[in-house]
C-alpha cells in the first residue's frame, strides 16, 4: 500500500511539474508569419531578375535597364530574401540617371522625369534600405551613398 502511494504521489509530482511546459507550446493559432513565406517560384524568378539587373548595372552600365529590373522585383516580390540587394540597385540606378552617366538616355526611362525626381527615387530607394534593413551588409553603402547626397530623406 505504501509503495503504491509513492508511486502516485510521484506520478502526481510529474503531471503537476509538466503541465506548464504543455501549456507554454499551446500558443500557437496558425503557421508561420505569411510575411516570411515565400513562394519558391517566385523567388527564382526574382533572383533571376536580380541577376540581370547586376549585369545591366555592373558590366553593361544599363542603369534603366537595371532600375526597370529592380522595379519589377519590388513590385511583384517585396517579401523577397535578397530585397536589400534590389534596393541598393535600384537607388544607385536612380542616381546614375540623375548625373546621365552610363550607356542609356535616362529618357529610355521615362521622358518626363527629371533629374531631380531620379535623385529622390534615389534617395527614397536608399533610405528604405536603411531604415527597413539596418543590419543588411548592404545599408553601410547606402548609407555612405546617402552621405553624398546630403541626407536621408525624412519620414512624413
Amino acid at each position: 500500500m505504501r509503495n503504491k502511494f509513492v508511486l502516485l504521489s510521484f506520478l502526481f509530482c510529474a503531471v503537476l511539474v509538466s503541465a506548464p511546459a504543455v501549456y507554454g507550446q499551446g500558443g500557437v493559432k496558425s503557421g508561420p508569419d505569411p510575411s516570411t513565406m515565400r513562394d519558391p517560384d517566385l523567388e527564382k524568378d526574382s533572383l533571376h531578375n536580380l541577376e540581370v539587373a547586376r549585369n545591366y548595372y555592373k558590366l553593361k552600365k544599363a542603369y534603366v535597364a537595371a532600375l526597370r529590373r529592380c522595379e519589377e522585383i519590388i513590385a511583384g516580390n517585396p517579401n523577397f530574401a535578397k530585397i536589400e540587394e534590389v534596393l541598393l540597385i535600384a537607388g544607385r540606378s536612380s542616381l546614375s540617371l540623375a548625373d546621365s552617366k552610363g550607356k542609356q538616355a535616362p529618357s529610355l526611362y521615362n521622358k518626363s522625369t527629371t533629374p531631380e525626381q531620379f535623385r529622390d527615387m534615389g534617395r527614397d530607394y536608399l533610405t528604405k534600405l536603411t531604415k527597413e534593413y539596418p543590419n543588411s551588409p548592404f545599408a553601410k553603402e547606402a548609407e555612405d551613398d546617402l552621405r553624398a547626397l546630403g541626407a536621408a530623406k525624412p519620414n512624413p
